[in-house]
């Protein structure tokens, strides 16, 4: 005997193998086809019927099952429920073979939109209008699925199908997973083995993994967008107003900053005083003047916390036009949070006549590295016979850079660390620094050696600005965004809300300051330092964060993340075009890298990271000789072989300039600056 029965949904049929009771309490031990054993019971039962052949049986069910006319078996259906054998005689008359019942099961109970069930083997068929919408519905999803199938052709192929036009971004960064495009694009993508942006740059819809590489940062983290809001400015009016009792610096303040870069936040002074003495002033673009804790502009670079810098672009903290109005620009009084010191015929800092002043400051001149930096070297500045701009200050400068330079080397020696050299660097380091000009998708690269006369000059005055600030916040008892390091591990260099040492740059006090058109960190100590500059002792009263504000703890945690994320993002772009460099160099590309640890090395020329495996087991800095035989600009990888691996003794880091060094991270001037 067999049985059939109903399970997860599906009809199925088993031989008996053993029965026990009689009537509802029957059950039976019976083997399914599968030949899995199980208990049925009587209520579990739809059918019991004999048969020779029940796989013979089965198969020639289904098979008619498919046959079933479903809207006849609607039509012959009475209005109230009904058991499946009995609606058999309707559809099949009165002799009914086992096989006709079973599959008259089988199409009940995969026809949901024609009949309800009601219950083991019983079924009432769905009023009218409730079948017309599900077979409307059947037949939609029919069309789509046909409609689906095109569009899978189309991209297989290489097509991009025309509705598929606006809707490329949100198909790669925001997809609507239930869309018909998503799922006949990730169809296309299974069957042909690419990823999506790898399809869509076959089929012409995305232009170049760059734009793939840009959409993904933007949607996570400008979902809005990165333009700005037209309602998020100010006025002349309010610019005025915030300026109108500023008095006028008596200097001729210089900047010194790449050619490229138009958020000037910082600028020098050197005034010769009585005795061979030179007042020395550090002038700091002041957006805190019009920008007010809380409003819109406020609250648009809260949001931002900083200027995203990247090969080809960045995406600015503020609006240009605010950004216009306080950058200190060549041939304009701007408004300045001054610091002004007094250096001694000898170059060393007079710390007591430190002062701190808000003030227009005329700013003279906007001296660009790529015009000067060869110029300027320690040689050319000891030489009255050279001529070039400001050369006697920049003498001045650099001589007093060289005495706080030596002061912060004995307090990093004081905390265990080795001394770091003052000017250029070893030529034989791995250089940090790197210009990308990038024309008509064509990227050249040039290499920057840190430590110029220029780079230390700027260095040193803005941690000295950084540092005394810093005091001043911490003895006036405010709140602000100190950078601190301490210690070792992943975490010693960090930002926090109350004062600490950073024994990296040889500090007691440090919080970035000078860079306040850039970097939300130095708008808000601006305000702080402001405050002091107005209300003296008062200030703590009187800020925009108080102590133990619990607003500027989010704040600096905010920071720090987007900080990182920016960074990261950077470093993607920048390996997108180190690689697109070599691709267009043309392969195989041979170039030289030195092991770093684990297997990761760095190209020599390049500021790209590269997995080599075979160097895993050589020693720290050793140099091999490699060709790049491929690069995947979407993976952003490179496919290399090693040609030859050079021998090296010992550890090379320290001499090469490869330990990670704080001044490099944590250093506010403009060679630091990505």
């Amino acid at each position: 005997m067999h049985l059939l029965y109903e399970e997860g949904g599906d009809i199925k049929v088993a031989t008996v193998l053993s029965s026990s009771g009689s009537g509802d309490t029957e059950s039976w031990q019976a083997s399914a086809l599968s030949g899995k054993h199980l208990k049925l019971k009587a209520k579990e039962v739809w059918l019991r019927f004999d048969d020779a052949d029940l796989s013979v049986m089965m198969n020639q069910a289904q098979n008619l099952s498919s046959t079933i006319d479903l809207q006849l078996l609607w039509d012959c259906s009475p209005e109230g429920e009904f058991i499946f054998s009995e609606i058999a005689r309707e559809y099949f008359g009165d002799k009914t073979s086992n096989s006709e019942l079973v599959a008259l099961a089988v199409a009940l109970q995969g026809a949901p939109v024609f009949f309800r069930r009601k219950g083991r083997g019983r079924f009432q068929r769905a009023p009218k209008e409730q079948l017309q919408a599900g077979l409307a519905a059947i037949e939609r999803k029919q069309k789509e699925s046909e409609q689906q199938s095109a569009w899978q052709k189309e991209l297989e192929a290489g097509h991009l199908p025309e509705v598929f036009r606006q809707h490329c971004p949100d198909l790669l960064f925001s997809p609507d997973k239930n869309s018909g495009i998503y799922k006949a694009l990730m169809a296309a993508c299974n069957a042909s083995g690419e990823s999506p942006p790898q399809l869509m740059i076959r089929c012409g819809a995305l232009e170049s993994p760059l734009i793939y590489h840009e959409g993904i940062f933007l949607k996570n983290h400008f979902p809005s967008g990165s333009s700005f809001s037209s309602e998020v400015d100010l006025s002349p009016e309010q610019f005025s107003e915030s300026i109108h009792d500023l008095p006028l610096a008596d200097v001729h303040a210089f900047s010194i900053d790449d050619a490229s870069t138009t958020e000037i936040d910082d600028a020098l002074s050197v005034t010769p005083l009585d005795g061979g003495h030179y007042q020395i002033g550090i002038h700091i673009a002041a957006p805190g003047l019009g920008i007010q804790k809380d409003d819109l502009l406020d609250q648009l670079a809260r949001a931002r916390m900083s200027t995203v810098y990247f090969p080809g672009g960045k995406i600015t903290m503020l609006p240009e036009s605010v950004i216009q109005l306080f950058s200190l620009d060549e041939g304009k009084a701007r408004p300045a949070l001054s610091l002004y010191v007094e250096v001694n015929s000898e170059g060393m800092v007079l710390p007591e006549t430190e002062q701190t002043r808000i003030e227009l400051v005329p700013i003279a001149h906007n001296l660009r590295l790529n015009a000067l930096e060869d110029l300027v070297t320690e040689e050319s500045l000891q030489n009255e016979n050279v001529s070039y701009p400001y050369r006697a200050e920049l003498l001045i400068l650099w001589n007093a850079a060289r005495q706080l330079h030596r002061l912060r080397q004995t307090k990093r020696q004081a905390n265990a660390l080795r001394e770091e050299p003052f000017g250029p660097g070893d030529p034989q380091a791995l250089v940090r620094d790197f210009h990308f000009n990038i024309e008509n998708d064509v990227v050249q690269i040039e290499a920057r050696q840190r430590g110029s006369v220029l780079d230390s000059i700027v260095a040193e005055w803005m941690i000295f600005c950084n540092s005394s600030w810093g005091r001043r916040l911490a003895e006036n008892g405010l709140p602000a965004l100190f950078r601190t390091q301490k210690g070792w591990g992943p975490q010693r260099t960090r930002m926090q809300t109350n004062p600490a040492p950073h024994e990296g740059l040889g500090l007691d006090y440090y919080a970035w300051c000078t860079s306040p058109l850039r970097r939300y960190s130095d708008l808000v100590n601006q305000w702080q330092m402001m405050a002091i500059a107005r209300y003296g002792v008062t200030a703590k009263m009187l800020a925009p964060f108080v102590p133990k504000d619990a607003t500027l703890m989010g704040i600096a945690a905010d920071f720090e993340t987007s900080y990182q994320v920016y960074a990261e993002h950077q470093d993607r772009i920048e390996k997108f075009w180190c690689l697109r460099w070599i691709e267009q160099t043309g392969m195989p590309c041979q170039l030289k890298v030195r092991h770093l640890k684990e297997g990761m090395a760095r190209v020599e020329k390049l500021p790209l990271y590269l997995a080599i495996p075979e160097l895993t087991s050589h020693p720290r800095m050793t140099v091999a000789e490699i060709e790049v035989i491929a690069v995947d600009l979407l993976q952003l990888s490179a496919s290399v072989r090693v040609l030859h691996i050079e021998a090296t003794e010992g550890d090379l880091g320290a001499e090469l300039g490869l330990e990670e060094s704080p001044k490099e991270k944590d250093v506010d001037s403009d060679a630091s600056k990505p």
